[in-house]
């Protein structure tokens, strides 16, 4: 019964981690919904190819959105629905960032896609009008060229002729092709130029990172077993049962908060999950909350907070005080401000660790050189180390974790940092 049980538990991991490697899996579920970007993106490009027409559109969001994914999905659709009636020319402005190498490189891909002969001599002139001919032809055979540029913000460097040339050719009645940007710039339509912008559609659709609740339940859509998974009768009843109870436990709600707040992109949470499975217990056979705590600690490392940890009581105080300024607004501040501060703490509390000036400006250093804090100017000299203003480089959250996870840590300090105002 344990090497049944075993055996069931390894196919059970197999089976969740081809789901997590499986984009098609992650994103189906926006096949259903109407009003999503899948639905928008495939009704532009699917109008292209019916109505033959040209189109451009922007797919914005930060990185990890999904934009990519969602992409590739309508493209494999429309693949399968209109078969040999698409031509797909993929561009990344990491590579394919020169208005000449660009060029070039769609003609390349146009000439393997149609079974030409490329010439690797031609001129930027001559892919040029090579790109405008078989934009004509395509069009004239009712097949839709769709340019995929990914990294859009980077082909807006330079004379942007690319993009001028691309844009420009779909101005013509026989052409039947779409330009899609992709770009984790929300700005990256103000980049273009006056005659590109010209002749852009000003489409966009925007992705933005799930919600916690959003990351939930594509955790238990990814994780539950299926009903008809071979394995003996009891396992899929108790695999999901165990999963269930973890779910509604509020110290998973945390670790998948934790999680989110460090990097709420799906592809954060698919590397999380990943190391979720990979640690499957083959002798229980079942998932557990320590598995899920400790795929959290291990996906990311937090240098700041081992620095916050490493830290000593006095340079805790300060980084405590410069947050407070912060919640305070002032946006300005240096090692004069930072030690009023510190001095009406203890003035007001009445504790007995306070330390001189001396201390504390060493204590000061040592922050900067942990890179905990940093001048807000460039300047090497001119002011002395007191008077030049400096920032925080922890968020609220690491320097609260930090200070949560330091072993003797001082109550007071996380009563000051949660907003408690002394008189």
């Amino acid at each position: 019964m344990v090497e049944k049980k075993a055996a069931a538990a390894a196919e059970a991991s197999v089976l969740l981690r081809r789901r997590l490697c499986d984009s098609a899996f992650i994103f189906a579920p926006l096949r259903s919904s109407p009003d999503g970007n899948y639905s928008k993106l495939k009704f532009l490009i699917s109008n292209s190819i019916t109505e033959a027409c040209n189109n451009s559109v922007l797919i914005l969001g930060p990185r990890g959105s999904g934009k990519n994914a969602v992409l590739e999905l309508v493209l494999e659709d429309l693949r399968g629905e209109y078969q040999d009636m698409i031509s797909v020319v993929r561009l990344n402005g990491l590579l394919h960032g020169d208005d000449n190498y660009g060029m070039k490189e769609i003609a390349r891909q146009l000439c393997l896609e149609h079974g030409l002969l490329f010439s690797k001599i031609a001129s930027s002139d001559d892919n040029s009008r090579f790109l405008i001919d078989m934009l004509r032809e395509c069009g004239l055979a009712h097949k839709t060229v769709i340019f995929v540029l990914d990294e859009f913000d980077l082909f807006t460097q330079g004379k942007q002729r690319l993009l001028y040339g691309l844009l420009d050719a779909m101005q013509s009645l026989v052409s039947q092709s779409v330009v899609i940007g992709v770009s984790c710039r929300l700005d990256a339509d103000q980049l273009l130029e006056k005659r590109v912008r010209s002749r852009f559609s000003h489409r966009k659709l925007l992705f933005v990172p799930p919600s916690v609740e959003d990351l939930q339940r594509l955790v238990e859509r990814i994780l539950y077993l299926p009903a008809d998974f071979s394995s003996p009768c009891d396992f899929v009843t108790e695999f999901n049962s165990k999963l269930g109870k973890i779910f509604v436990d509020k110290k998973f709600k945390d670790v998948l908060g934790s999680v989110s707040n460090v990097d709420g992109s799906i592809s954060n949470l698919l590397r999380f999950l990943f190391r979720v499975v990979s640690s499957l217990d083959l002798e229980s056979g079942l998932l557990s909350l320590d598995n899920f705590k400790t795929a959290s600690l291990s996906i990311h490392r937090h240098p700041k907070m081992e620095n916050i940890r490493n830290a000593s009581i006095l340079e805790l105080y300060l980084l405590v005080c410069m947050h407070r300024l912060e919640v305070k607004e002032q946006n300005s501040y240096n090692f004069n401000s930072i030690m009023k501060e510190y001095k009406a703490i203890h003035d007001a509390y009445k504790s007995s660790d306070c330390r001189g000036g001396n201390a504390c400006l060493r204590a000061f250093e040592h922050l900067l050189e942990r890179e905990l804090i940093s001048f807000t100017d460039t300047r090497r000299g001119g002011l002395s180390i007191e008077y030049r203003p400096v920032k925080l480089l922890v968020s609220p959250h690491e320097l609260h974790q930090g200070l949560k996870s330091y072993p003797s840590c001082p109550v007071i300090l996380q009563k000051l940092l949660n907003h408690e105002t002394y008189k």
